[in-house]
């Protein structure tokens, strides 16, 4: 899953401020989380040099609103890792772009995403570069890399750390504890595609019952983080296991992948967990109708999951592929009350986002998490990625050319007074 993040930009205005941000603290808190050396972005808008030589593209971006990208409906679920632009940081930026873009500096502002304010302290990458051959089809590769470090570690936060992110069409990790075996034990690379692939796995099959976290990276999302007493507690020995979606090229290309751990000097008081719903994950059978999108045809299905503890959700993560239109979940309580989760009006397979609650949200046990989903399996959709259009499958393999409906949530078990947690 690739990357795209173009943000706007920057550097004070000294007639327009909202909130007190001038243009430079505006786009350091909406835009840099992407645009920053070795971010997802194709290039950097952290210094006054680098914004000031694309202000003719900043002011279109800002214009159009294509810039920042962010695809949920706040009217409906706002988040806390909202980078889209208010109509007065707009009037800001392009004010100061109007007035030829003065540098004037103000005091550092801080970064939406707090992990990035400092390097990691820990990175886990795989053995060497790995190839990834221009055929012009899918590949799924599974990476493993050990590590044994002198103590446990407490997780704040996650980082997917890749030299080329354009050719990765998702990517799912976990942490596995290995307290007694061979850590090295095992093939450090499985391409699925050899005839070899399903025996060298079986090897990996065993660590399931040893996991520790779950996560994965999609197009455009906004790097995980923990904050105040939340997180999760990195085994002193384990392996991370990355499975890699990599999108079909034409030509090849070298990719070195790995995971950016950020650690917390206080003790995880609460675990962070991850549940996945729909395609791939729970209750996938119980889609409505069953999940098959027939050529030349907009179709909307449904799935309904009842909820067997009572959650306090931190991120939610909704999923489609190219045929994606329009998503929408919500819990509906016992007592019958909703408590919206998510809408993405206008899917857009390029701008992915795993979205951060702004205070911790309560969902009773016993509730139902409700899950919308419209396909547009037709030639007006410009992203169809068949044409003429012909009959789609979940077949559960993931491949782009199969679709998926999928809501993941990170989540804590429930303590009384969640529901006024800041995140």
């Amino acid at each position: 899953m690739r990357i795209f993040l173009l943000l706007i930009t920057l550097i004070g205005i000294s007639h327009i401020t909202f909130g007190q941000m001038n243009a430079q603290e505006i786009i350091t808190a909406k835009c840099t989380n992407c645009h920053r050396s070795g971010g997802d972005a194709p290039f950097s808008l952290e210094t006054y040099e680098s914004i000031k030589k694309r202000t003719s593209f900043i002011k279109h971006v800002v214009e159009t609103n294509y810039m920042p990208p962010w695809r949920a409906d706040a009217h409906y679920r706002d988040f806390g890792n909202n980078r889209s632009l208010t109509a007065e940081e707009k009037t800001t930026i392009l004010n100061w772009i109007a007035d030829n873009a003065p540098d004037k500096k103000k005091k550092a502002a801080t970064n939406n995403n707090e992990v990035l304010n400092r390097a990691p302290d820990l990175l886990l990458k795989i053995d060497s570069t790995f190839l990834v051959r221009g055929t012009n089809e899918e590949k799924f590769v599974v990476f493993k890399v050990p590590f044994e470090l002198a103590d446990t570690q407490n997780i704040e936060g996650v980082e997917l750390y890749a030299n080329n992110k354009k050719i990765i069409h998702h990517l799912n990790y976990g942490f596995y504890a290995v307290p007694d075996k061979d850590i090295h034990d095992g093939p450090w690379m499985i391409d699925t595609d050899t005839d070899t692939a399903g025996i060298e796995n079986k090897k990996y099959v065993p660590l399931e019952k040893s996991m520790v976290y779950y996560s994965g990276w999609i197009p455009g999302t906004s790097n995980e983080f923990y904050p105040k007493q939340f997180g999760w507690v990195l085994p002193k020995r384990g392996v991370l296991i990355l499975t890699v979606h990599y999108s079909a090229i034409a030509a090849s290309e070298e990719s070195m992948l790995g995971v950016k751990l950020f650690f917390k000097k206080q003790p995880v008081e609460r675990n962070v967990r991850i549940i996945s719903l729909g395609s791939g994950g729970i209750a996938e059978r119980d889609i409505k109708p069953k999940f098959v999108l027939f050529a030349k045809q907009v179709s909307t299905f449904t799935l309904k999951v009842k909820t067997q503890e009572t959650q306090s959700v931190m991120y939610v993560w909704p999923h489609m592929h190219y045929l994606g239109k329009e998503f929408y979940a919500y819990a509906v309580t016992p007592e019958n009350d909703t408590i919206n989760l998510v809408h993405i009006p206008d899917w857009d397979f390029r701008w992915q986002e795993l979205y951060r609650m702004k205070k911790l949200i309560k969902i009773p046990a016993g509730s139902v998490i409700n899950m919308i989903g419209v396909y547009d399996n037709t030639a007006g959709n410009p992203f169809n990625p068949n044409n003429p259009p012909k009959i789609v499958f979940s077949t559960g393999n993931m491949r782009a050319s199969d679709e998926m409906f999928t809501l993941l949530m990170i989540y804590v078990p429930y303590k009384e007074g969640d529901e006024n947690i800041t995140l």
